[in-house]
């Protein structure tokens, strides 16, 4: 049978499953290479399974939008940790994570052709949504810190464009982007009548005194703006599955279109539990956070030995460096023989969009540690006899 999977083609592979298999073939090896966090949900949080097993009524379908009483923890969240005001002119979805929540929202604004802005290096499940929705992404290249270029933001506006994405704290770079840039970017999408789209996943992960900033506090930016948020980073809850939306209210019956088809409602197991993880609230994530921390300075300390032939950008959030490597050698190449020959993987840059030059993607969030000592000295190791 010779079907036609011209829109599939076009859409890259992900790349975790690639590296994945490399792993099982080689036993021991270390990944500095998913973005997970090494701890998982507070524990207290699963006395809410038994909460969703008292009522029968909760073994059918719930709303297609979420829950209410997690919907109303949001809503508390949003307000209290985010600054955002909320009003009749936002809703909140509860969504599969917050990779189906930026699915939802390419599919509800766009039609096939339509541009979505998205910045480089670029996570690659963004870039993949939309083109599988039959629209073009245009890629901006970030600055040498891997900050937004905004005049080329500008620049890249046609009457195609429907919105510009951002993330911050960024996947895969670590930058946090400025209060003053993001309002920039806001103010750009509310003139034009463009939608901001703000990927805020890694909202709690921020060092150097950095703080991270919703673009749905900003005047005015209610009819315009689209956050994302997430628990599988902060509540160690990825495979879970719950992450939620703040939308314009006008685009609440596209959505509501989308999610209903792809998925009916959220699993409403995972909304009970993520329930009890918000009313925990932040202080479980902050204290993982600070051996996260003692992570980061231990990567970057070893890092440090590399500065001959190795750039790494600021990156003030997230759990991410993306390395600049000096090297003739393909940034695939050479995470292929850190596994079979070092015992330790990493992602490489190609997989964001970076095709010019060698880029490794190093994660530290998944570590504890004394295994992320391990891990980050093997990857010291092997770069200085791969590259040198």
């Amino acid at each position: 049978m010779n079907l036609d999977y011209s829109r599939m083609q076009s859409v890259q592979s992900p790349i975790i499953p690639i590296i994945g298999k490399l792993i099982n073939n080689h036993p021991g090896t270390i990944s500095l290479g998913q973005g997970v966090v090494y701890y998982g949900p507070p524990p207290v949080a699963f006395d809410q399974i038994s909460e969703f097993l008292a009522s029968p009524e909760n073994h059918k379908y719930k709303p297609v939008i979420g829950i209410n009483p997690l919907l109303e923890i949001i809503a508390d969240k949003l307000q209290t940790e985010n600054h955002i005001n909320l009003s009749d002119r936002q809703k909140i979805v509860v969504t599969a994570g917050s990779n189906m929540g930026f699915m939802n929202g390419i599919l509800a604004i766009t039609s096939p052709g339509d541009e979505i802005i998205i910045q480089s290096p670029y996570y690659f499940n963004h870039e993949m949504a939309i083109i599988m929705a039959s629209c073009q992404p245009v890629v901006i290249q970030t600055d040498d810190h891997y900050q937004l270029r905004i005049d080329a933001i500008k620049a890249a506006i046609t009457d195609k464009t429907r919105a510009i994405v951002t993330i911050s704290p960024n996947n895969p770079t670590g930058a946090v982007y400025s209060p003053e840039a993001l309002q920039e970017i806001n103010q750009i999408c509310g003139d034009r009548n463009l939608y901001h789209i703000s990927d805020e996943a890694y909202e709690y992960f921020t060092y150097n005194n950095i703080k991270h900033t919703s673009p749905a506090t900003f005047p005015n930016s209610e009819s315009h703006t689209i956050s994302l948020f997430s628990l599988s980073k902060a509540y160690g809850f990825a495979s879970w599955r719950i992450g939620y939306m703040l939308i314009p209210e006008h685009l609440l019956i596209p959505i509501q279109k989308v999610q209903d088809t792809i998925l009916i409602c959220p699993p409403v197991i995972s909304q009970y539990v993520a329930l009890g993880a918000l009313k925990v609230g932040y202080e479980y994530c902050q204290n993982h956070i600070k051996t996260i921390t003692e992570v980061r300075d231990i990567f970057l300390n070893e890092l440090s030995q590399l500065s001959d032939f190795c750039t790494i950008p600021q990156a003030d959030g997230a759990f991410y460096f993306l390395l600049k490597i000096d090297t003739q050698l393909d940034s695939m190449e050479l995470a292929q023989q850190l596994i079979k020959q070092f015992g330790v993987a990493v992602i490489p840059g190609t997989t964001f969009g970076m095709s010019q030059g060698c880029y490794l993607r190093v994660a530290y969030g998944a570590l504890k540690p004394d295994t992320a000592a391990e891990g980050i000295g093997r990857l010291v190791k092997g770069l200085k006899t791969l590259v040198i």
